[in-house]
């Protein structure tokens, strides 16, 4: 059994996995009440799926990029869980996330992340037959001023669009696309697998090193 943790932006998710299927899942737009929200809800989760946390083969978080408040939220429960417990923890990219629930399709896929003051977080994806979209940048802030002049050619977002910057989006390039918003958002189920595939490699992460990526906004979130 796995459990997904994701609060690395105001989106977020946790679910529960088994290897095959997954048994629990919720999502949420938390506005910044990361500490107030995520653990009664992942206890109330836990009990209606009748896990406890002797159960779990693994513990999956996001690790980043994302906000300071949320990430700390998050991994701090993940660690605690982790090393009570004496469970893996796995730390999967919040980019990473978004990529595993798009399908292929020809051209670049960017990943876009929350990132505040109308920044976002963002990196380019190519899809790579057997093992998905990946990504061998590094996560950049950007303003999409700055990042829509130098794309051409096929290009596909996903992940924290505003309506705003959707119509900054097209009106760029048309060939430009954006995937619909229950794709492009972060399922928690998704984080699960990803971290079923890291814990069946063999490549868990060591829960007191184990540090997160901060984007901080000039707000402190």
């Amino acid at each position: 059994m796995i459990l997904a943790i994701d609060t690395a932006t105001r989106w977020l998710g946790m679910a529960l996995h088994d290897g095959t299927a997954v048994l629990a899942e919720m999502g949420w737009r938390c506005l910044n009440n990361h500490t107030i929200e995520l653990t009664p809800n992942l206890q109330t989760m836990m009990q209606r799926a009748n896990v406890s946390a002797a159960d779990l083969a693994g513990i999956a978080v996001t690790v980043g990029p994302g906000s300071y408040t949320g990430l700390r939220v998050g991994m701090a429960l993940a660690k605690g869980l982790a090393l009570a417990n004496q469970t893996p923890l796995l730390g999967i990219s919040t980019l990473d996330v978004v990529a595993a629930a798009v399908g292929p399709f020809p051209g670049q896929l960017w990943v876009v992340a929350e990132a505040g003051r109308t920044r976002i977080c963002t990196a380019p994806y190519e899809w790579e037959n057997g093992r998905g979209w990946q990504t061998n940048e590094t996560p950049v802030i950007e303003s999409w001023e700055s990042l829509l002049p130098t794309l051409e050619g096929r290009v596909t977002f996903a992940g924290e669009i505003t309506a705003q910057a959707a119509k900054q989006i097209k009106a760029a390039n048309r060939s430009f696309q954006i995937m619909p918003p229950a794709t492009a958002v972060r399922r928690a189920g998704y984080l699960a697998e990803l971290g079923w595939q890291k814990l069946r490699a063999g490549n868990a992460d060591n829960a007191q090193t184990l540090a997160p990526i901060y984007l901080r906004d000039p707000a402190g979130n």
